[in-house]
């Protein structure tokens, strides 16, 4: 969307969510735009999801408006910008005589805390934070994968051998790093201070590392991976800040850093680079044993069962492990099977659009939203299509089992496809696929994937995923196109 656009959604977004007093906080993922909310009973739900450019809202640790990948960026800019222009007149004219901010932050504490005890457990609330500290690193997965695979086809055809070395080093030297960056990310999110993490972390990846006897055996460098480099940044946070409650304050610029390095370092040398390397090793072993030994069993149910745990949150837990994969093995052979979870989202609008001939809304929304689908951008059509209707969200769920039972029962016969990076879905994993056989094996693999997935989820939701009572509320003509499902492409 242009500029202008994107403003007026902002704009009309920004009323329906208690005005700019009501946002602490603004940010977005891929298709989100994301809120912190003082106050959540002063957004006008009805009719923020009445908005043509809306797909759907989530009530979660934060308010989540689904925009959808062509809109949330630049609608989260104007956003910005529209409360930026509030703040400062806001600020010039704050007296004493009004207190409805401190009213307001008030009830905005009380329904924080309801929310919390609603929407958050224990074990959700620690996944989300383990995804704080990976996400921010899958654009540079995104490109160094790319880059690796660009090398690899350079590689397997003989062509420019000098520049085959030359992206290799390019698209490794962050791998190498990977731990680094984990430190970093854990120690800010956990409330340390970032560098110190970074450096107790970078011990891990340290070359001199090797002439370290520990538990009777020489250290590898990177042994233990991003699983090693999280356990001791997180150790790392509390040296530190037991040693700043001890430490004088005039000391603390000086002992607080060396004895938070000192002893997280000693730690991840003399203990947590062994446990974490056992762990790591077990990750790789169980993912190739799994597809190897189970790959239909396990296709099935991470296909079918990926899109619940994205809406629970759950999948979260498995980052870490994709990363763990990529760091160790050079690839994830769990993300093409969860991928499939996508595929079937889009046989099951193609159906949809078949089946509600006269629901030109909805039609709308299905146009607009699948070719993000395509793309593996699935919120789109999860949250503006098949989910509201309920029953399609489930026969579209078998459609992502069919098609990780093809890409599982592939890995179980020997053709194993992984991804060189995380982030990327549907069509757009195309670049970064790896496996035994080469990227056209691999790329035929799950290209088979993919379609079992659209035509499985086309075909269970085309005979199933209807009842009469169904059709006759969803597919009755309208004199014109109601804004609660529409969708503008933005």
């Amino acid at each position: 969307m242009s500029d202008e656009k994107n403003r007026a959604v902002a704009e009309a977004i920004l009323p329906l969510v208690g005005g700019a007093a009501n946002i602490r906080s603004v940010a977005h993922c891929m298709t989100r735009l994301r809120l912190g909310l003082v106050d959540r009973s002063l957004v006008d739900r009805e009719a923020l999801a009445a908005l043509p450019a809306v797909l759907g809202t989530v009530d979660d640790d934060t308010y989540q408006i689904v925009l959808g990948p062509a809109a949330v960026a630049g609608v989260t800019a104007q956003l910005q910008r529209l409360l930026d222009s509030a703040a400062a007149p806001a600020a010039a004219a704050s007296t004493a005589e009004d207190p409805t901010a401190e009213d307001l932050a008030g009830r905005g504490a009380r329904i924080r805390a309801e929310a919390k005890v609603r929407n958050a457990t224990p074990v959700k609330r620690a996944l989300r934070r383990i995804a704080d500290i990976f996400v921010p690193l899958i654009p540079a997965l995104i490109g160094c994968g790319i880059v690796a695979a660009l090398s690899g086809a350079l590689a397997n055809l003989g062509w420019a051998p000098a520049l085959v070395a030359a992206l290799g080093a390019v698209s490794s030297g962050f791998m190498s790093l990977l731990a680094v960056f984990v430190g970093y990310n854990t120690a800010k999110e956990f409330g340390g201070t970032p560098v110190l993490g970074g450096a107790v972390a970078s011990v891990i990846v340290y070359a001199g590392v090797a002439k370290v006897e520990a538990f009777g055996h020489h250290l590898t460098p990177g042994q233990g991976g991003v699983v090693g480099a999280l356990l001791a940044a997180l150790l790392a946070v509390q040296v530190e800040r037991w040693t700043r409650r001890m430490v004088p304050a005039a000391l603390d610029v000086l002992v607080t850093p060396t004895v938070t390095v000192l002893v997280g370092g000693l730690a991840a040398l003399y203990g947590l680079m062994f446990v974490a390397g056992e762990v790591s090793t077990g990750i790789g072993h169980a993912a190739t044993w799994l597809l190897a030994h189970g790959g239909l069993l396990a296709g099935l149910v991470l296909g079918g069962l990926f899109l619940p745990l994205v809406m629970l949150g759950l999948h979260q837990a498995l980052i870490p492990i994709h990363t763990t994969l990529i760091q160790q093995q050079g690839s994830t052979v769990l993300l093409p099977i969860l991928a499939m979870a996508g595929a079937g989202q889009v046989g099951c609008a193609a159906a949809v659009y078949l089946r509600l001939r006269h629901n030109a809304p909805l039609r709308a929304t299905i146009r607009s939203a699948l070719p993000a689908g395509l793309l593996g951008v699935g919120e789109p059509l999860v949250y503006g299509v098949t989910l509201p209707l309920g029953r399609p969200f489930i026969t579209a769920c078998v459609g992502g089992a069919a098609g990780g039972a093809f890409v599982g029962v592939a890995g179980q016969l020997g053709s194993a496809v992984g991804s060189t990076a995380i982030g990327p879905s549907g069509w757009a994993l195309f670049p970064l696929l790896a496996g035994p056989h080469g990227l056209f094996a691999s790329a035929a693999v799950y290209g088979g994937g993919l379609l079992t997935g659209y035509v499985v989820g086309f075909l269970a939701t085309y005979f199933f995923g209807f009842t009469r009572e169904m059709l006759a509320e969803h597919d009755t003509p309208a004199p014109a196109p109601t804004a609660e499902l529409a969708y503008d492409g933005g």
